[in-house]
């Protein structure tokens, strides 16, 4: 979502900023500044996974990962989010065409609610997921594609399914599933060459793009 759908506006760090504080890491030490680079550099994953390569247990993990949802959710209740330019448009347009959409994220299932609630996205698609729903690996584990494929029963060969994402594990994820088209979007963290490196089979200026590269190909 953030990143393709969602312009969040740098609330990724923001909300990092807050929790490893609450963890105790300072901002402007060497430890804040190569926790961070990380958590950049891993945009697309779940972010309890990128907690727990940060913080080395399972406790402050979790402490991290509860930490940041918070300080997420606080910023997203301040009208921080906004979508990405014909986004909604996109969705609307693919579902009037038949196609089944879903919305996945890394964030936590509360904080993907935030999100939808405060767009007033809560029934734009046929299905959200979170890692939690897909048996708790994010990306760039396969499975929350795999758990769309499954539970919306939509197409009967996964090579149907259309993926797409701004981050190298968005580009992953697809891949491993199986999905025939993995689309690349520029709206948020990596670039085309980042995109195309990972999989990307096609890559696009935006997700408002989608529906007119879909009616290309069928």
């Amino acid at each position: 979502m953030a990143g393709t759908t969602v312009a969040d506006g740098g609330l990724v760090e923001r909300a990092f900023e807050r929790a490893a504080e609450r963890l105790g890491v300072e901002p402007g030490t060497p430890d804040h500044t190569e926790k961070l680079r990380y958590v950049l550099a891993t945009m697309g994953e779940s972010k309890i996974s990128v907690f727990r390569h940060l913080f080395g247990t399972e406790e402050l993990a979790r402490r991290a990962n509860s930490a940041f949802e918070e300080a997420y959710a606080e910023l997203v209740d301040g009208g921080l989010v906004t979508p990405v330019p014909g986004a909604r448009a996109a969705i609307e347009e693919l579902r009037a065409g038949g196609r089944t959409v879903a919305l996945t994220t890394g964030f936590a299932r509360v904080t993907q609610d935030a999100i939808l609630d405060a767009l007033g996205w809560q029934d734009l698609a046929d299905l959200t997921l979170c890692p939690a729903d897909a048996g708790g690996r994010g990306r760039p584990y396969p499975d929350m594609v795999l758990t769309a494929f499954l539970r919306t029963g939509a197409v009967a060969d996964v090579t149907d399914v259309v993926v797409v994402g701004d981050t190298a594990y968005d580009m992953l994820s697809g891949r491993r599933a199986g999905a025939g088209t993995v689309a690349g979007v520029l709206t948020g963290a990596h670039d085309r060459a980042t995109l195309t490196r990972n999989g990307a089979t096609h890559v696009l200026d935006s997700v408002a793009e989608l529906p007119h590269l879909l009616a290309e190909s069928a």
